[in-house]
């Protein structure tokens, strides 16, 4: 697996096209176990071979990006109904990852809790990418 210093920085808007990239499509057979509308475990069944590393939105040494989120009111940041604001916690932390056969995206994301590490997957879905996260700057 990639280290987060060995990846390529990824702008949001290249984040945002990949998704528009693959708008409509489904996950294949490679990749189907850890396709998920909102963010859940990392299958703890897969090794991850199916998936490469494309980049992150974060990486080391960079300023640490703001820890505030965006939903609606009543949305858990997990659930499937959980926009994808690149600009907001967590996607702005994210690494993108897509499958090696069909190139499908993914966003992992890293939970550190007091007494756990969660890795976490979601599918790139370019209609939950919410219109203007893109952060100006």
């Amino acid at each position: 697996m990639s280290r987060p210093s060995d990846l390529e920085r990824l702008s949001p808007e290249t984040v945002a096209g990949l998704a528009k990239a693959h708008a409509g499509a489904t996950t294949c057979p490679a990749c189907r176990p850890y396709a998920s509308a909102g963010w859940e475990s990392f299958p703890a069944s897969q090794d991850g071979a199916a998936l490469q590393p494309i980049g992150a939105l974060w990486l080391p040494g960079d300023d640490e990006p703001t820890l505030e989120e965006h939903r609606p009111p009543g949305v858990d940041a997990w659930s499937p109904e959980a926009p994808i604001s690149l600009a907001h916690h967590p996607c702005n932390r994210c690494e993108i990852w897509a499958c090696r056969s069909c190139g499908f995206p993914f966003l992992r994301y890293t939970e550190y809790g007091g007494y756990y590490i969660d890795p976490r997957i979601r599918e790139l879905r370019a209609d939950r990418v919410v219109p203007g996260s893109i952060p100006q700057g």
